[in-house]
Order: structure tokens, then sequence, then C-alpha cells
């Protein structure tokens, strides 16, 4: 079995950030996200890998390379525009052949990996298995309309859902999927939809299964969904890590609940509530930092306090009075204050922002 990995489109949601960074790269616990979607296909044994990525984007394979050091053979696959998840599947098809494959969108992030999906696909033989989670808002996502176990109908961001049950990035198909997306045409938005992929499928008798995702699962399309994904993640890693030994900075510190901290940091009279997350050469002084907070490399925090944020490499916080709170921060941004407001910020900065409260 092959995979196939989205790390295009454009991130619109996502902006300022992604004016700069494509949004696969923003990390999610001090990794880029896109790690975790190539670490799932690893752990299920599926080691050959396309990702379709955009036009002259050269970051990604800057990043991965031939997936060498992942234990992976990735292979880069172009899009010159975003015309759909169909469209993506369709320009795919002289890397994928005849081989069954997962297509997994790279900003989706889930607990306890794809095995599962994939051996419930090889004994129910289908043609195409989708991984469905029921959503309080069905209406952004493709929609599974399901009776007596099956599923009957699908529509793509239906403004009335026939069910709550969202189809998330999650797909396992046979070489039968190429001859849906070859058949179907553009829609009103001028896409290829994979939801009408789906449907090409069921309306010529092709087998279409599903599970459903009993925990928790994020489509990070959203700074908020950054935030709470992060959340997740960090409290599913710290469950699995050995116990940090912070004996050495615990004198004059106080730290609760569990952290990961990196190389040649420093933290000095500051209370760390995890969990938390923290890189290598990090300056924390008369700081607080946590919950939910990942301190990506190089970063100094001076006399400020972070929650439930985000924050990328070499950026500075200097006598924050305010919270930084459910924030999501580039690279080498410069943030300080002068005068007191407010009781609370939240910020998406871009890469190379400075910002002066005063």
């Amino acid at each position: 079995m092959k995979g196939l990995l989205t790390a295009g489109g454009h991130g619109t949601r996502l902006r300022p950030i992604t004016h700069t960074k494509n949004k696969h790269l923003i990390p999610i616990a001090n990794q880029p996200m896109l790690t975790y979607a190539i670490n799932y296909m690893k752990n299920a044994n599926i080691l050959d890998i396309g990702i379709v990525i955009n036009k002259n984007d050269k970051e990604i394979e800057n990043i991965f390379g031939t997936g060498k050091k992942y234990g992976v053979n990735l292979t880069y696959i172009t899009q010159n525009s975003p015309l759909g998840l169909a469209h993506v599947i369709k320009i795919s098809e002289d890397f994928i052949g005849k081989d069954n494959f997962l297509f997994y969108l790279g900003d989706n992030i889930l607990v306890g990996g794809v095995k599962k999906f994939l051996d419930e696909f090889d004994k129910l033989k289908s043609n195409c298995h989708l991984v469905l989670s029921k959503v309080k808002d069905p209406e952004r996502f493709g929609v599974a309309e399901i009776k007596n176990n099956k599923i009957i109908s699908i529509s793509e961001k239906p403004k009335n859902p026939k069910s709550d049950y969202a189809i998330t990035g999650i797909y396992l198909y046979d070489s039968s999927i190429f001859e849906a997306v070859n058949n179907i045409k553009p829609s009103k938005r001028g896409e290829l939809e994979i939801s009408d992929a789906h449907q090409y499928l069921l309306d010529n008798n092709k087998k279409i299964t599903f599970s459903e995702i009993t925990g928790w699962w994020k489509d990070t399309g959203k700074p908020s969904d950054l935030i709470e994904a992060n959340k997740l993640v960090l409290k599913n890693i710290l469950k699995k890590n050995k116990p940090f030994d912070y004996n050495d900075i615990k004198l004059k510190n106080k730290i609760n609940g569990q952290i990961i901290c990196g190389a040649n940091s420093a933290i000095n009279n500051s209370i760390i509530n995890g969990p938390v997350i923290i890189g290598d050469n990090v300056v924390i002084e008369n700081s607080i930092i946590g919950p939910n907070v990942s301190l990506s490399n190089n970063c100094k925090v001076i006399n400020s306090t972070i929650e439930n944020s985000i924050i990328m490499s070499n950026t500075s916080f200097l006598n924050i009075k305010q919270t930084i709170k459910n924030s999501l921060l580039g690279h080498n941004i410069s943030i300080n204050q002068k005068t007191d407001f407010l009781n609370e910020i939240n910020l998406i900065i871009g890469d190379q922002g400075k910002i002066e409260l005063t």
C-alpha cells in the first residue's frame, strides 16, 4: 500500500502566518505538522509516500528531503493550482499505479494513528473506506448520510446537512477511485470535489465502507484549531514520555505538571504549568509559562506570562504585563511593553513581526 499526502493549498484562514510559511509546517508541540502524518503512515508500514505540493514550493522538500531520516521514501508531486482534492488524486495516478493507497490530508491531527483503519479496509475488501467523526458544525465538511449502517449519499459542505458525520481527512482507496476522479466535473467553485468522486462510486455500485473516530481528531484549518491540536498533542506525548528530570531547575522555579525541556535552556525564578514543551536554547526569567504552551528554539521570555499558545523560534517577550493567551506567533518576532492596558492579549503574528505595546 502507498500513501498520498496533501501539503499544498494557500491556508487563507491562517493568514498572516501562511503569508510566509506553508501551513503544513506550522509546529504542533515543536514538530512541523506534516511530521505527524508521515509518522502515522510509517507506523502503519506505509513507506512509499507521495506528497502533493504547490508549484514552486521548495520549503517542504528542503525540510523532509527524500524521507530517509523518517524511515520512508518521499516523492514530490506538483499541483499547479489548488483545483480540489479529487484533482490531487487525479494528478497522482502515475505515482499510485494499481496499488491501494491511503490518502491523508496533511493538516489533520488525530490520536492513535491510522493502522486500525487500514486493517478495517483490508478486512471489508471495499473500494473506498472513509473515516468519519461526529462534529458540531458538519456544514464545514463533506457529510455522509448513513442508513442501516451504510453510507447512502455524500455531499460537500451542505447548507442543510443530513447527518452530523463529517468525512475526515483520512481516506482509503483501491484503483477504482481514478475512474471516479476522471469522470466528475468541476463544482461551481471550479474544483474537483472529493465528495463528488465518492458519490460517483456510490452511483456505480462500488463498495464504500466507513469507520468512526472514537478519540480526538482535528482539522487544523483555523488558528483556534491549531491551539486545540497543540493542547491535545502535548497531553498525549507527555503521557507517553518518561517524566522529565527537572531537579536542576526546580530550586529556583515552581514546576507543576509535566514538561519537556530541550538542550541548553535556562529557566530562572519562573512558574511552569504543564503540559509545556520548551525547545533548545530558550531563556525564561521571572515568567509564567503554561499550561498548553509550545516554545520553540531560541525563544526568550522575560517578565511575561503565556498560556495556550504556539510560539515559533527566535521569538522574544519582554515585560508583557498582560497574559498572552490562545495565540499563534511565527518566527523572529519581538514583543515588548511599556505601559499597562487590558487584561489579556490574543495575538496571531506572522514571521519577522515587531510589536511594541505602548
